[in-house]
Order: C-alpha cells, then sequence, then structure tokens
C-alpha cells in the first residue's frame, strides 16, 4: 500500500478533506483506520447504500483496517440530517433487530472476515456525564447552527431539540474512539464527518480524513433512491424484479449506476457507451448487478425471465397470489390491498400514469374490477411488480 492507492481510493469520491492528509497518510505504509458509521434506522438496504459499501471494500482490498460501526446509541438520539422536525428515537429492540439485518445484507459486498463491526454504545455509553459535558465543549453552538437544516429550522422558528446537537457529537467521538484516519460517508453527512475532524485535535489524535460518496438516484432519476418514494432497488430483493428494476431505469441514468454500482473504469464504461446499444449495456449491467448479490447464474436466468414477460409478453412463472371475493370493487383498494401500491392516493396515481394492467390490457382510471367466482387474472404494475388475483367466494 502507498500512494499508489490514492487513485483507486479517491475514485469516484465527491468531496475528499484533504487529498494531501491522504497522501500523507498512505504514504507511512502502515494500515490506516477506516470508520464508516450506520444508524440502523431501517433494516432494508438499497443500492444507494452499497455506493458507500463498494468504497469500503476499495479500503479492504488495499489492505486496510475498515469498521463497520453501528450506531446503536447515535440510533437512539436519531440522525437529524435532512429532517424538518424533531425524529423520535427508534428502541432499544428495533435498533439490535434493524442492525442484525443490517449486517447480513452489508456481507453481500463487504468481506466479513476482513470488517471489524463495532456498536457505538460501547464508548459512548461509557463516556458517562462528565465525558459528555468535556465532548460538548470541543464544539460551539454558532458552528452548530453552520448547519443547514438546523439553520432553516432556526430561522423558520422550529423546534431544535438540544438532544439533536449530540448526534454530530456523539458521530465524532466514534472517530475519537476508534482513532480513525479515514471516515466515509454520503455527501448528506459532509457535516457530521467535519465534525469528527475538528474534534479530533483537542483529544491529542491527528485529524481523519473526510471522503463523501455521491447519493444514488432512484429508479425515477429524481430523487434520492429511497425506499419511502418506492423507486429504490433492494440488495435482499430476488433477481427477477431487481433485473425488471435495473431494465426501468433511462438510458443516461445507466451510466451513473456504472459508474457507481460497478468496479469498470471510466475507460471501459466509456468504451461500452460508444458501442452506441444502450439496451445491450443496459441488460449488461443489470446481469452484472443481479449477479453481485445471487450469482451469475441468476443474472443469466433473471435475464431470460425478463425477455421471457416483456418481449414474448408473458407472464412471470411466479408471482404472489392473492384472494378476492366476487363483485365490484374499487380499484385503488385492489392495489393497496396486494401490496402493489403503498397509499389509496399512491394507487390513484398510478392509475393516472398508465401503470397499472389487467391481464396486460391498461386499466383506466375511475373505472371499477368487476370479477366473478372461479375468476383469475394478472394485475401487474410497471415492469416488474405482478399479483395473481383468484376470485373466491368468502
Amino acid at each position: 500500500m502507498g500512494p499508489a492507492d490514492f487513485d483507486i481510493l479517491a475514485r469516484g469520491c465527491v468531496d475528499v478533506v484533504t487529498p494531501l492528509s491522504l497522501r500523507e497518510k498512505l504514504a507511512r505504509g502502515r494500515p490506516l483506520t477506516v470508520k464508516v458509521g450506520f444508524d440502523p434506522t431501517a433494516p432494508d438496504i438499497h443500492l444507494g447504500h452499497t455506493v458507500l459499501m463498494r468504497k469500503m471494500k476499495h479500503f479492504q482490498e488495499a489492505g486496510h483496517r475498515v469498521v463497520f460501526v453501528i450506531g446503536d446509541f447515535t440510533g437512539m438520539i436519531g440522525d437529524p440530517t435532512g429532517k424538518s422536525k424533531t425524529r423520535p428515537p427508534l428502541s432499544r429492540e428495533e435498533i439490535e433487530a434493524n442492525a442484525e439485518t443490517y449486517k447480513k445484507q452489508a456481507f453481500k459486498i463487504l468481506d466479513p472476515t476482513k470488517t471489524e463491526t463495532r456498536f457505538n454504545r460501547e464508548w459512548l455509553g461509557a463516556l458517562g456525564s462528565d465525558g459528555v459535558v468535556r465532548l460538548a465543549a470541543t464544539y460551539n453552538v454558532a458552528r452548530m447552527l453552520e448547519r443547514r437544516d438546523f439553520r432553516q429550522r432556526y430561522e423558520a422558528g422550529q423546534p431544535i431539540s438540544v438532544h439533536e446537537f449530540l448526534y454530530p457529537l456523539a458521530q465524532a467521538y466514534d472517530s475519537v474512539a476508534l482513532k480513525a484516519d479515514v471516515e466515509l460517508g454520503g455527501t448528506d453527512q459532509l457535516f457530521n464527518l467535519n465534525v469528527g475532524r475538528d474534534i479530533m485535535p483537542a483529544y491529542g489524535l491527528e485529524p481523519q480524513v473526510v471522503m463523501t460518496t455521491p447519493l444514488l438516484e432512484g429508479t425515477d432519476g429524481v430523487d434520492k433512491m429511497s425506499k419511502s418514494l418506492g423507486n429504490y432497488i433492494g440488495v435482499a430483493e430476488s433477481p427477477d424484479p431487481m433485473f425488471a428494476k435495473v431494465l426501468s431505469i433511462s438510458d443516461e441514468l445507466m451510466w451513473r449506476y456504472y459508474l457507481l454500482l460497478t468496479d469498470l473504469g471510466e475507460a471501459e464504461i466509456e468504451r461500452e457507451r460508444g458501442l452506441g446499444r444502450p439496451m445491450d449495456s443496459k441488460l449488461a449491467l443489470a446481469r452484472r448487478i443481479v449477479g453481485d448479490f445471487h450469482g451469475a447464474a441468476a443474472g443469466t436466468a433473471a435475464e431470460a425471465e425478463w425477455r421471457r414477460i416483456h418481449q414474448a409478453r408473458e407472464v412471470p412463472a411466479e408471482m404472489p397470489e392473492m384472494s378476492l371475493r366476487p363483485g365490484p370493487h374499487k380499484w385503488r383498494e385492489v392495489l393497496v390491498a396486494a401490496g402493489l401500491a403503498s397509499s389509496k392516493s399512491d394507487a390513484e396515481r398510478l392509475l393516472r400514469q398508465g401503470a397499472v394492467k389487467r391481464d396486460g390490457q391498461r386499466v383506466e382510471s375511475g373505472s371499477e374490477l368487476e370479477v366473478s367466482t372461479d375468476e383469475s387474472l394478472v394485475v401487474s404494475v410497471g415492469a416488474a411488480r405482478f399479483v395473481r388475483l383468484r376470485i373466491e367466494e368468502p
């Protein structure tokens, strides 16, 4: 390891604070301690999370010590990043359950034998009230209010709880406890990461290098990938829907996915782009992504299933089933009950967009579903979600 690693490790990062510091640390020729914190606020990891995890893997492959910090203590405070109001903390039981799911999914990318998993309650819980006061003394309120979401809430007269100021300080103390050389995070975490860099000298430590990775747009190509927005691709999803979701992204977004979700170099990606066959390139991307999480054979099988559905116009070989009583039904209620929409308003939006089909035929917004006993039909939303409805007497 050494300065030659810099280009590989910095590739795809948005911020490196500072490049000179990283070069100097690498030049010392010893493994760096690389810290990444995850608050287990939700149990599912999607491809947006894996952009950061792939960077962790690059450090692992270069021989550095990667510490996967699960914020079981900070998770009970609640990260205020991007929030317009105080967020309720998680219970201990929720944190522990989510943390186990996080680890299981993260190890689809990270090497478990090279990943050190730590829970920050270990040192934050032992800090004590005097330690918390000393920690709070390393930072001031004026600097805390430089943070955009705090400043906006303060100027708008919206409440900010004192414990929310403790979140970036507690995350920063993780770096002190681990004597971190580098901390990685998404671009939305830049302020929090820099707090760690700022307070480390107060504890007699060299400031860590801060590196951020881009936030990945979801399948809609507009908003950040998010389960709540429904534009996500989960790493635990089965191969067929994962493949179909990748195929649903725009041709332009595909190249960003190539850059952030594969290990192909920029020159290789440009060669692929220069072939001028976007569908072939997208199929190759989908095979690669499915293969990363389920194996190469699963990627090939998912492509065959996708072609059967979308080119041969056949329905999936397997799909969820739901029973429905005979009679007229409101489509928006059926879609919610079948798990194809998150709410009635979401269902209405899908209907207006023409995304809902009955046996391959578009369902018009405002129409009702008329069904009789022993009938069976397939309802689909978009390219990846299918449910078979079986009509049965209650």
